[in-house]
């Protein structure tokens, strides 16, 4: 494995980083992209002026789908364990 030194651009301020590869690099220039739509978003529809604030913003919003996933998972964990207990009484008739 090789580290990739790559450069992003998010709210027209540049960070450079070190990945591990190009599939790393690419998810992180995805991410980087979908930030800054957002916030173009966001500068659209809204009167703020402070690009922090627009981070908040976008923060906040990746923040929320992450506990909404989760919480999703916590669900479908449930039901795959519910499942599993009904497939081995299934197995035990058969």
């Amino acid at each position: 494995m090789r580290n990739l030194s790559i450069k992003v651009i998010i709210a027209n301020r540049p960070y450079p980083l070190t990945v591990n590869n190009e599939q790393e690099e690419e998810a992180i220039r995805k991410a980087a992209k979908r930030i800054n739509d957002i916030l173009k978003d966001y500068e659209s529809k809204y009167a703020v002026k402070d690009k922090q604030d627009l981070l908040a913003m976008c923060a906040l919003e990746f923040a929320t789908k992450s506990i909404e996933i989760e919480s999703k998972n916590v669900v479908d964990d449930g039901l795959r364990e519910e499942l599993e207990g009904l497939e081995a009484l299934v197995s035990k008739l058969v």
